[in-house]
Parts: C-alpha cells; structure tokens; sequence
C-alpha cells in the first residue's frame, strides 16, 4: 500500500501518468504467472527483466491493427462509417487510436498513415490537407504522451508522406515516432532526402530496409513502438528480454557460457514467455471479447512474441576477459567474429523452441535486439558498440550489419550528425544506400543541436528534460526515460559525425 500512496503524492506525475501507474501498481499485487525459483533468481540477478510487462497480462504488449481494413469498413462497436473527406479521415484514426491498448496503455503502432490519407489528400486543395494534417499530429502528441507510440510512411512517395515530413518539421514533436520503409528501388530520391532533412531537424523518420523487412514478414508488415517489426493485424503478445552482459558474468570459460549458460538463458526466458502468452491467450479476455478481434482488426493467429538481449558488447569483452585477451566487441575481429558466434548460437536455440499460439512465425518466437531501458548500466543495447567506443561510420555500419539478418523483430544503430550535415544530405543517404546493401535493416538519425533527439528507440526533447530536472511535471511520460537514458548509458555522449566522416562514409559504404 506504501507504493500506492507513493503514486498519489508524487508531485512530478500529471494526472494520466498518475491512474497509469496506480494501474500498473495494482496489477503487481496478483501472481498469476507462477514463475519457478530459476526464474525468479536470474530475475533477481537482473538476468531476466520483463521490461514491465506487470504480474497479470491482461492485453498483448504490442497491438497492431489493420488500419487499412479500418478505414474501408469503419466500425461497428464505435459507431464509425467509412470516412468520405480528410476531415472524417483523420477524425475517425484519432477515435481508434484512443481504444488501442499496449503495454504502455496508449497506441504503440498507428499505421502507414501516409497511404491511410493518402486517397483524401487528393481530393483536397493542398492547404486544406496541410491543416488536416497538422491538427492530427498535434493532436496525437499532444494526447498519446508516449513517443513509443509509431507510424509508418513510405516506401511510395505521396503527396500525404510530403505533407506529414514537411508538417512534424513544422511541429517539433517528439510524437510520434515515424519510420520511412525504404527501399532504393521504389522509394524516390526527393523523398528520401526530404526524410533526411526531417531527421536532422526531429530525429524521424528513421529508415528501414523495406527489402529485408518483405522477405521476412512475407510481404507488408509493421515498424512499431521503437523499431519493432511485426506482423499487421497482430502484434507481439510479450517482450521478454536477457542481458547477456550479465549472463557472461556467471560463465567459467567461454565453452561453460555456450555449452551450459546459453541454452539454459534460452529454456528459462522461453518457459517464462510462454507462462505469459498462453496467459493472454487462454485466461484474459482479450482475445475473446475486445472489439478490435470481433471486427477482425486484429486475429489471434497473427500475434507472436518477441525475445530480446542486450549487452552483447559487454559479453564479449568478459568472455574473452577469461582468456586474458584485450580484444573489446567492434574493434577487433576476433571479438566481433565471438559476438556472431554468440547470436548465431542465440538464434539456434530460440528456434528450437515452439509456442503454440505463434503460428504467423512458424510457432517461434522473434529475436529482438532491445534498445535498452532507463535503469541500465553498463549495457549496451542490443549488438550495439558502447557509446564512446564507436568507430567511423563506415567501419560502425560494415561491423554492425552481419547481426542484422538474426532479427527480424528489431534491430539498427543511431548516428548523431553535427550541424554541417543539413548541407549535404545526399552524403547521408549515400550512407544508408550502402548501409542497406550490406545487409543493415535499421538507420536513425538525429542532428546534434536539435531539441528533439532519440534516446534509444524514442525520441525526447532536451528541452523537457531540463523542465524535469528542475522538477517541473512535463507532459510525455518518455522524457523521464529519456532523463535516465541519459544519466545512466551517457546517450547524450554518442560519437559525433562530422563533415569529413560522412563524406568520406559515404564514398566507402
């Protein structure tokens, strides 16, 4: 009860983020998942973190539903008829939105937005769509306080994709996070550059390979939450992740940490997840009473679930530590050679492994690279180079890329730009070209003096953050997470890229 009374006192939290976390609070208080003791002790070692999920699932952490099948049938439950003008268009997605649950309480995934307003963006003069346009992502930020909530654009170029660029420019909103699906073939130069721009000035859109998310997901498919690949009219019923920073630690030689520690790591998360999914699935209601089911928004069959790690870097340095080898994890071949050892192995095993209800992906569960959480310390987020150590972007993105193929779930690396960059973004796209032809799947961007910046997989504003500090309640919930991010994993120190690194970068990629 002291926890409760905790909430309601906390003078930092505004109102929705106070009933959320009383929400939260009373939902720990049950225990439905009976986790065995091996569980539960590499929870407590901090093995095993199921990134606040709670005690109770009692809706799926990640719903994507089908927009696209919303807006040409509209909705029975809401009362909603297909939309006729912009107006109805946007105003009909802002309804929905309100009514679809995640693991954060709001929308973690809003559709391809720019081909939903596509259809009435032409029938509009130009200033009229730009309003349209204006007041919906305004008022997306300004009521769906959490930047892990995403849309898409892209990969076409359309009038409405220009628009929402142009518009989130304008704006200077941390929310929503927006992904372009790229791909060099469909997508437009113009376009492409205009993104880039964006990115410079709002940290989004972030560029994902359109090629390699198709041929995964068997064609269309979702970027949700902070770079989440996922199956449209699904979702991911559970994100549990294990640090393997920590999991090294427990090893006695390299050969103890493959032969015993990483099968065991993979049996203990994967009997957890499935204590979780089959929770949601047989037990909670959602998936026999929610509205977004019975219109077949989303199907059942299209969920799966996603395993995620963190802390390769680290667990390669400790590994080779016990050989009394100095090689660290992306300047050495021998160690980034053991860090696709140690996830080839990884993903072995997660597949060996099957769940019932994760039909849409063969019956198993996704690899995710996971971007890390507030409290982390000294454990880099997914593959990802420790911030401080990273190379020149050229040698960052051909290290990093052979991990990418190993997660369809998530996966990609930031790259902070100094100011000179707005001058030449073809250099920057020259880059992700490259990037992309390599195998990357994932490429964010932000530029160094702007107020809207990615943390990890969200985007905050400085400016809030120095609201927060001087104890002020702000407005989005991430901007506290932002605050740990960047007290805990130093994300505001990430490598700069300068003029002759990016030009050089892009000649060589």
């Amino acid at each position: 009860m002291e926890k409760i009374l905790d909430i309601i006192k906390d003078e930092h939290l505004t109102f929705e983020q106070r009933v959320y976390s009383l929400a939260r609070a009373a939902e720990n208080m049950v225990d439905v998942l009976h986790l065995d003791d091996k569980i539960k002790k590499w929870m407590d070692k901090d093995i095993i973190c199921d990134l606040a999920e709670g005690n109770a699932p009692y809706k799926p952490r990640y719903v994507v539903p089908d927009y696209q099948k919303f807006m040409e049938q509209g909705s029975q439950f809401l009362e909603l008829s297909k939309p006729k003008d912009i107006w109805e268009a946007v105003n009909n997605l802002l309804i929905l939105y309100k009514h679809v649950p995640s693991v954060t309480m709001v929308p973690v995934y809003l559709g391809n937005i720019d081909t939903l307003l596509e259809p009435f963006v032409k029938d509009e003069k130009e200033d009229v769509a730009k309003e349209a346009i204006k007041l919906f992502l305004n008022h997306i930020d300004k009521t769906i306080t959490d930047s892990f909530c995403h849309a898409d654009i892209g990969p076409l170029e359309t009038k409405a994709g220009k628009l929402i660029l142009e518009v989130s420019k304008e704006l200077q909103n941390p929310i929503p996070n927006i992904t372009i699906k790229y791909d060099k073939d469909k997508t437009s130069e113009k376009f492409a550059i205009q993104s880039i721009k964006t990115a410079l000035a709002v940290a989004k859109p972030s560029f994902a390979n359109d090629e390699i998310f198709r041929k995964d997901f068997n064609g269309d498919y979702a970027i949700a939450s902070c770079y989440n690949g996922l199956y449209i009219g699904g979702g991911s019923y559970t994100l549990v992740r294990g640090k393997l920073s920590k999991l090294a630690l427990e090893a006695k030689s390299k050969e103890d940490f493959f032969d015993n520690l990483l099968p065991e790591f993979v049996d203990r998360i994967t009997r957890f997840m499935d204590k979780k999914t089959n929770f949601i699935v047989e037990e909670s209601a959602f998936f026999k009473s929610n509205f977004l089911v019975k219109e077949g928004l989303v199907s059942r069959d299209k969920f799966t679930g996603m395993f995620g790690i963190v802390g390769l870097a680290e667990c390669v340095n400790e590994l080779l530590s016990l050989e009394n080898s100095n090689d660290r994890f992306g300047h050495s071949k021998k160690a980034d050679k053991l860090g696709e050892e140690i996830i080839k192995k990884l993903s072995e095993l997660v597949n060996e492994h099957t769940n019932r209800y994760c039909e849409i992906s063969n019956g198993h569960y996704l690899l995710h690279a996971q971007v890390g959480i507030d409290s982390d310390s000294g454990d880099s987020p997914g593959c990802r180079i420790p911030i401080g150590e990273e190379p020149d972007i050229y040698e960052h993105i051909v290290q990093s890329a052979p991990f990418h193929k190993y997660f369809p779930s998530g996966i990609g690396d930031i790259f902070k730009f100094d100011e000179m960059a707005k001058r030449n973004p073809k250099a920057i796209l020259d880059i992700i070209n490259g990037g992309f032809k390599t195998g990357l799947r994932y490429f964010s961007l932000y530029e160094d003096c702007a107020d809207v910046i990615r943390i990890t997989g969200y985007l905050v504003k400085k400016s809030e953050m120095n609201k927060l500090d001087k104890g002020v309640a702000v407005l989005r919930d991430t901007t506290v997470l932002g605050q740990g991010g960047r007290d805990n994993s130093g994300v505001l120190n990430r490598k700069l890229r300068g003029k002759d690194e990016y030009e050089n970068g892009s000649k060589n990629v």
